[in-house]
């Protein structure tokens, strides 16, 4: 069995009948035509539909309203990349050469994008009631415990910017080492006149996140 192979398995809670569909839902457009975007379509209806049940289950006198709130919540694009990191996503993405040096399976929105076309494979071959329970596992406490949708650091460092009219914050690359294939980025964030802080990262992204964060706390 390959890396990928088993990593589904062990997320899944069993082997895939259909290898084909889940590769699929693993590959990026990047990587060729045969690629996940269909299936993050679906995926994202089955995703609102099972949250949707979920809550209705879990919270019986709330109005509408407050559930709505709590399901765009859950169902936003930054908590299904919350989730696809825990279960590990971003390591088994199929990606182009440009998107794989980009960073891409760090992005938001590719491993959350990756995270909905999943659950419309597993939707697909064995219907709506084991992707509801796969929802239900990988989705967890968060289902009552989240009534809005956290915040990237980036997005957060941004507001706080603009919310004492500062200017917003630079990123800089200060340093790139490690073999090709398997890079470190150093980046540095900066806000004028507040503060700096440095991270790194497997990619651009991961380490300007982690940046942003590193100054967030300072500033707390």
């Amino acid at each position: 069995m390959d890396r990928r192979a088993a990593w589904l398995e062990a997320t899944l809670g069993r082997a895939p009948r259909d290898a084909a569909l889940f590769d699929r839902a693993l590959t990026h457009s990047s990587h060729g035509d045969d690629h996940y975007e269909r299936l993050e379509f679906l995926g994202d209806r089955v995703l609102g539909l099972a949250i949707a049940d979920w809550l209705f289950e879990l919270f019986p006198d709330e109005p509408e309203g407050k559930l709505s709130r709590r399901l765009n919540a859950l169902v936003a694009r930054e908590t299904c990349a919350e989730v696809g990191r825990e279960i590990g996503v971003g390591g088994q993405i199929r990606l182009g050469k440009q998107a794989r040096d980009d960073g891409a399976a760090d992005s938001e929105n590719v491993v959350g994008d990756v995270v909905e076309a999943l659950i419309g494979s597993l939707y697909l071959e064995a219907g709506y009631e084991e992707a509801a329970r796969f929802v239900r596992r990988v989705w967890g406490e968060r289902v009552s415990t989240r009534d809005k949708a956290p915040k990237h650091p980036k997005s957060a460092l941004q507001e706080w910017a603009a919310a004492h009219d500062r200017r917003p914050p630079e990123y800089r690359l200060a340093g790139r080492s490690g073999p090709h294939h398997a890079p470190t980025f150093i980046v540095e964030v900066e806000i004028k006149g507040v503060g700096t802080a440095s991270a790194e990262g497997s990619s651009k992204q991961d380490a300007e996140t982690d940046a942003a964060s590193k100054l967030l706390e300072q500033l707390e």
